[in-house]
């Protein structure tokens, strides 16, 4: 991985590809015209463990964005299905507007497959430093699903989606230690929760925002 990813997620090997696979990390990207520039994208980067002091719901700990009190409650939310075959359950509704095409988010996901001892996680942005992740909506980043599921989602909002496998990682993912393998064009659950839309949500404060590049 590259000097930035490294340092945005210090992960281990087969977890950064996963992230380069689903989400390609850019700390050089902007935002695009219209976006507030009072937003640096070393706040983003670096700064953003400020955030994680918002997540109050979910401590530094934690492996996934839907713990185990939040799986025993999920499958009775109310179920929608879009026109490309992609489900969703919103565990929790964010607040605020969707983020507009080519806008970045910054997200937690936790991605998992189904195995015949049930859900298994095999990537979640929260291992490790647990760093939240910055990803540019609609622009093909990560894989369709959830490209398409993070598009209409708000600031704080949490939802589970049900990626199908024309959705999904067409090449698979390697298993690592500890985690299932994905088979190509295997049908994932994605669990994410949406923290913040720069540009749009400027009343969040990020620690380190504005500051020079080093």
């Amino acid at each position: 991985p590259s000097s930035i990813e490294a340092s945005l997620i210090a992960k281990s090997p087969a977890q950064a590809r996963i992230v380069r696979q689903c989400s390609r990390v850019s700390a050089a990207s902007r935002a695009p015209a219209g976006a507030s520039a009072g937003v640096s994208r070393r706040g983003l980067g670096f700064g953003l463990l400020g955030v994680g002091g918002l997540l109050a719901s979910r401590g530094a700990g934690a492996a996934e964005v839907c713990d185990s009190s939040c799986e025993t409650d999920v499958d009775n939310l109310p179920l929608q299905t879009t026109r490309t075959g992609l489900k969703y359950r919103d565990i929790k509704v964010g607040e605020g507007d969707t983020p507009p095409k080519a806008f970045d988010v910054v997200v937690h996901y936790t991605l998992k497959i189904e195995t015949p001892t049930g859900l298994k996680p095999f990537f979640s942005s929260l291992e490790g430093n647990g760093r939240p992740l910055d990803i540019r909506v609609g622009t093909g980043m990560v894989i369709p699903g959830l490209d398409e599921g993070l598009a209409t989602m708000r600031k704080g909002g949490v939802r589970r989606l049900y990626i199908p496998g024309n959705l999904s990682f067409p090449n698979g993912v390697k298993a690592k230690p500890g985690s299932p393998s994905v088979p190509p064009n295997s049908a994932i659950v994605a669990d994410v929760q949406l923290i913040y839309i720069p540009g749009i949500d400027d009343d969040l404060e990020i620690v380190g925002a504005g500051e020079d590049e080093e």
